[in-house]
């Protein structure tokens, strides 16, 4: 089995990277391949709906999106890590996600999904919805802990300080890997779900 963290900081060290090696240790501890892939610091622009990867099964723009999307198929899970800017994930972070959910094809139903924000004092509860948004709507279940899936800390290195925080990522890597595990369970003996044949509509008919 196997996890995808994506760190969205980026400060390749800074907190947020913190708040996914907390987890990343959790999963090794589970048994759990862990992967984890710096995006923050890298050139990616958004989508602008071409259609190229309705075509090709790829998006147009080969950068990180092409390079993640064959991990993101092989992995059970994924875990978004990103810092909060003006209540939201980081931007170059969200156009990844936009166009890597967007282009890729494969059934992403019943990979688990979490995500972990880092701020310096507000704001994560926002950044933190807007990034469930991206599981919701295919089919993953998404990892809960015992409180939202947040880290507070400043300046790099200040959240090794908030001991509630990173408790909250370890609590959210053990419920992960339950998670991981039972839906394995499940699909050898159950299957997927079944999915009915998509119906798209919009509000004018």
């Amino acid at each position: 089995m196997k996890i995808l963290l994506i760190n969205g900081s980026p400060r390749a060290r800074g907190n947020t990277a913190m708040a996914l090696s907390e987890m990343a240790r959790v999963f090794e501890q589970q048994g759990i391949e862990t992967e984890t892939i710096h995006v923050g610091n890298r050139d990616i622009r958004g989508c602008v709906a071409c259609g190229y990867c309705a075509k090709h099964g790829r998006c147009a723009f080969d950068d990180a999106v092409n390079e993640i999307a064959p991990k993101f198929e092989a992995a059970d899970g994924i875990v978004v890590g990103s810092p909060v800017y003006y209540a939201g994930p980081n931007a170059t972070l969200t156009a990844l996600l936009d166009r890597l959910f967007y282009s890729t094809g494969f059934d992403k139903t019943m990979k688990v999904g979490a995500a972990a924000v880092v701020c310096r004092r507000g704001g994560a509860s926002a950044a933190f919805d807007r990034l469930n948004k991206y599981f919701t709507i295919s089919g993953m279940p998404v990892a809960s802990s015992q409180y939202w899936n947040s880290v507070h800390g400043g300046a790099p290195g200040e959240a090794e300080k908030d001991d509630e925080g990173l408790q909250t990522m370890r609590t959210l890597a053990r419920n992960m890997a339950f998670l991981v595990k039972s839906i394995a369970l499940g699909k050898a003996q159950y299957g997927l779900p079944e999915r009915e044949k998509g119906v798209f509509t919009n509000f004018i008919r």
